[in-house]
This record gives structure tokens, sequence and C-alpha cells, in this order.
């Protein structure tokens, strides 16, 4: 559940009631709260009794909220949000960095920067607690878009950064392809001759896919794709089974490296931005403020070297 401050300020049930809404089940809602379901049920219950209605509708696979649950579930988001500002803001009037920053990371980026962050914002400011998220670009985006993150790691085509987004780093776009396939003994492949390739691309719309396509229109060639998948992993996979050629940022992690092998596409070169995305739904705490200064930076060498690595 949340931090003790917002509890005191906000009844705790209807905290359980969004829990029970993200997970779409009471059960699922229990085990992220290591909570026993029939207890999760009893407060449900009892929040809707005080309401005078339902706030949920039961199906086969859980819940679904009514739609008098769908009206005030904003508004309940937005309470939360306004509590944990207050209680934030009580903590912090002694200047120093406290409360809860919850933070998105893209897969890619787990391994090379979790660990890292984790340590120095204990060693640097002991009362924050951060919350880790993974995702994908565009999960994170929907999520810091809700309010349910204050900062996330994003993708970018070309220029395409909003302002209040900080580029962190620039990386070029590879061909992935089987170790032991003969395009892995070469350091660059043209874009013409990946077009003609069999692909593994992500599924419309996504910006990558777009921004190939037109690219691939503007030189008058098709590209051909043979399967669709959403994930930097699935593409890695599918190609590593042979399913394919994947267009990513080229990094693998070290059992995908004994796999596969990255040849920087050229003429045109491709690259995206990995960028500091920050939720525009709740007010920053300093807690967040120095998490974010703290992100920018140590961030970007350490995603640049993971490249590199």
């Amino acid at each position: 559940m949340h931090n003790a401050g917002v509890q005191n300020i906000l009844d705790p049930k209807w905290q359980l009631f969004v829990k029970v809404a993200d997970a779409g089940s009471v059960s699922g809602a229990a085990l992220a709260l290591d909570m026993q379901q029939s207890v999760v049920s009893r407060h449900i219950t009892r929040l809707e009794q005080e309401s005078g209605t339902r706030l949920f509708r039961r199906t086969g696979r859980g819940v679904v909220l009514t739609e008098f649950g769908q009206q005030v579930y904003p508004r309940v988001m937005a309470l939360i949000r306004d509590a944990e500002q207050l209680a934030d803001d009580m903590r912090t009037n002694s200047g120093t960095p406290v409360g809860d920053v919850r933070f998105g990371l893209l897969p890619s980026t787990v391994a090379v920067l979790a660990g890292p962050l984790f340590s120095a914002v204990r060693k640097s400011w002991p009362q924050v607690r951060l919350h880790l998220t993974e995702g994908s670009s565009a999960q994170l985006e929907e999520w810091l878009t809700q309010g349910r993150l204050d900062l996330a790691l994003l993708l970018r085509e070309e220029d395409t950064a909003a302002p209040e987004e900080t580029v962190l780093t620039r990386l070029p776009l590879y061909l992935v392809v089987p170790a032991k396939d003969p395009l892995a003994g070469r350091k660059t492949i043209d874009f013409d001759d990946v077009a003609g390739l069999p692909l593994v691309l992500p599924s419309e719309p996504h910006p990558l896919r777009a921004r190939l396509g037109k690219l691939a229109r503007q030189k008058g060639l098709t590209l051909t794709q043979v399967l669709e998948a959403d994930s930097i992993r699935l593409q890695h996979e599918i190609t590593a089974s042979g399913g394919g050629y994947a267009i990513t940022a080229g990094t693998l992690t070290a059992n995908e490296a004994r796999r596969l092998a990255a040849v920087r596409i050229v003429r045109p070169a491709l690259s995206r931005a990995v960028v500091l995305g920050v939720t525009q739904h709740r007010a920053h705490t300093k807690a967040t403020w120095e998490v974010m200064r703290l992100l920018k930076s140590m961030a970007p060498a350490m995603l640049k070297s993971a490249r590199q690595s």
C-alpha cells in the first residue's frame, strides 16, 4: 500500500479500491499487497456499502469497474496524489528529501541502471523510498500520463523529444542477426539492403515502425516484414531462433551476445534517443527533483557504456 502519511489522511480502503481496479481482480491485488484475499474482499464490500452502490462487477476472470466505479476512479486517484503530496510536504518541511519516488525503466536499462541508482539514492537520501518499475516505452509513457509514475525512461525516434523531456543519450540503430548468419561478420549494412531482409518489427502503431516505413517509401522500397513482436526481448529471441532480423539499439544481454550479433545501419545512419520523461499529473517533491538531478548526472555515461561493452 502507500505510505503511512497518506493512510492517515485518506481512508486506506480507497487505496485498496485502486489496487483492485488496476489488478483486475481481488486475488491479484491481494498478492501485490501481500494481504489475505478475504481481507481485501471485506474492505471492498464495506466500501461499496458506504458508497451505497456497486464499484465492481464480478466476471469469470476477475472484476471490472461499474459505471459508477469508472466515474470515481480518476477522482480517487487525484485524491491519493494530493494526499501523498500533502504527506510529503509535511515531511519535507525540514528541507531533507523524503517520501516516495516512482521511476520506470526500459528493460534494456535495468541491468545497467537499477542497482547503481538504488545504491546512490539510499546512500544520499535514506528517507527517500524508490519504487522501480519495468516496462516498454509505450507502457511507461501511459503510466506517466496517468500519474502512476513520477519519472521514466522513454524512447524517442529522431528529434521528437518533448520540451519537458531531457535527452540522456542517443543510440544508433543496428540490424540484429543470428551469430552464425553471414551478415554477422559485417560492421555496417546499408538501409537499402536491410529493407529486403525478412524483418521482425513492432506492430502498428509504433514510432519506429512508422519511421522505417516512411524512409522505405522515400527510397522507393518496401519493407519485408515476416513477424510482429512488441518487445525488444521478443524480437531478439525470434531473431536468435532464425525467424528473421530485428532492428533495435543493439544492446544485447550476456546470453543474447552468445547467439546474436549487431550490425550498424548506415546510409542513412539511424538513431533513437533515450529521454527522461516527467509526469505532468502530480506535483514534484524535493525527493523527485533530487532523483531527477541524479539521473541526469549518472545515466548518460552508464547508458552509453552499456552499448559499448
